[in-house]
């Protein structure tokens, strides 16, 4: 008898994937790719930051030898001060890091930390969320949860539902969280309600993996975007209580490094105990999964934020990717608010580079065959793709196929 394995069903394809390869192959002149979760410029073209650029002249004579399996030491110290600012000085052996295959291996290797030695009983993520954090959450052996985040009525985040789930958990469940720029809804928690959850979580005795893709990329102020980062860690810091955080950090997005793979993964436990047993359990299953992490990527990183003029230079990048941004949240709203008649303003309430627009299933099929405007089928829109030359096209497509 065959075994199972050799007989397996073939998985669906994942959906964005496909979509970006439908893109690809749609012969229409005015077809619009609104799914990728990647930076473009005015022209609908990818965007290499000029802090990068410069770095990239500086490391012409770059080294290709292996990095260790804890990954570059100054690289992670950079990372450290990058997202925990002010409070880096107090994490000493409470503090462990290793360098990651970009922000998805940081997930990854969190859960797989987690599952093997705090053994939660079960894992809650956010309704909705990044699809991925199901995945490895599940792949880990830990029973996934979902905990209500964003209310369709009012087109915020869903404090009740939120706390009221979240107050079910047990001593040392693990609550996943987006440190900014949420993804796919484009809404984040306000400071008083980042308190809320933080108060919560230490009287539950929960651990928090905080996702941290966007960093600068949100709000264009890299302190601003880690502030819930550090509201939890000095908790952390300030409670024996609170077991503890992992921080899963994703440097594709604010750098534009999206096929470099540049990552870390922190872990922050109380101040009377040590993490260092945690770096080396980190670093073995590491060496099992891939060894050594890349060089090349966390070398411009390093760079980068190693001077103080590619570190101007690069804080200026947020800038202008951020503002650009805003203002397409901006066009897109007043053009479609005179389009429909209707009101659009959570568009741009909304934070980063997606927008949760509301649109359906059925919508997003007709925008795709009658448009050629491909978008989630969740309604998750990629303001990144938008610019002055479709942002017009796009609102008069979502118009149309509201109408029915």
């Amino acid at each position: 008898m065959e075994r199972q394995y050799l007989n397996l069903q073939i998985p669906p394809p994942d959906t964005a994937f496909g979509l970006m390869a439908d893109f690809e192959a749609d012969p229409h002149p005015h077809k619009v790719s609104l799914v990728a979760g990647a930076y473009r410029d005015e022209n609908g073209k990818p965007w290499v930051l000029p802090s990068v650029r410069k770095a990239k002249v500086q490391l012409s004579e770059a080294s290709h030898e292996y990095l260790g399996i804890e990954g570059s030491p100054r690289f992670l110290s950079l990372a450290k001060h990058l997202i925990f600012g002010p409070l880096t000085s107090r994490l000493t052996t409470n503090f462990a890091s290793i360098q990651t295959v970009s922000g998805t291996g940081a997930n990854h290797l969190a859960a797989a930390f987690l599952a093997r030695y705090l053994q939660p009983k079960r894992v809650f993520i956010p309704s909705p969320t990044w699809i991925n954090h199901r995945s490895i959450w599940e792949m880990a052996g830990v029973e996934v949860t979902e905990y209500p985040y964003y209310s369709p009525a009012t087109k915020e985040v869903d404090m009740e539902g939120m706390l009221a789930a979240l107050s079910r958990a047990e001593r040392n469940d693990v609550i996943v969280l987006q440190a900014c720029a949420h993804n796919p809804t484009g809404v984040d928690l306000t400071k008083s309600q980042w308190v809320q959850v933080a108060d919560l979580m230490c009287e539950k005795r929960l651990f928090t993996v905080f996702d941290s893709a966007y960093q600068g990329f949100a709000t264009g102020d890299v302190d601003e975007d880690a502030w819930a980062v550090r509201q939890f860690t000095e908790m952390v810091l300030d409670s024996n209580t609170y077991p503890g955080l992992c921080v899963a950090q994703s440097f594709s997005k604010n750098f534009g490094l999206y096929g470099e793979r540049v990552g870390a993964l922190h872990l922050v436990v109380p101040l009377h105990l040590s993490a260092q047993g945690a770096r080396g359990e980190l670093m073995a299953i590491a060496r099992v999964e891939y060894s050594n992490p890349p060089r090349f990527g966390p070398s411009i990183v390093e760079t980068v934020l190693g001077g103080p003029e590619l570190r101007a230079q690069w804080e200026a990048d947020l800038d202008t990717m951020s503002s650009r941004i805003r203002r397409m949240r901006r066009e897109l709203r007043q053009r479609l608010e005179k389009e429909t008649g209707k009101d659009w303003s959570y568009v741009e309430r909304q934070i980063g580079m997606f927008s949760y627009t509301g649109l359906g299933k059925d919508h997003v099929a007709r925008l795709r065959d009658e448009f050629h405007v491909y978008l989630l089928p969740s309604g998750r829109l990629s303001v990144c793709g938008l610019n002055d030359g479709n942002v017009q096209y796009v609102a008069h497509a979502i118009s149309q196929v509201m109408k029915d």
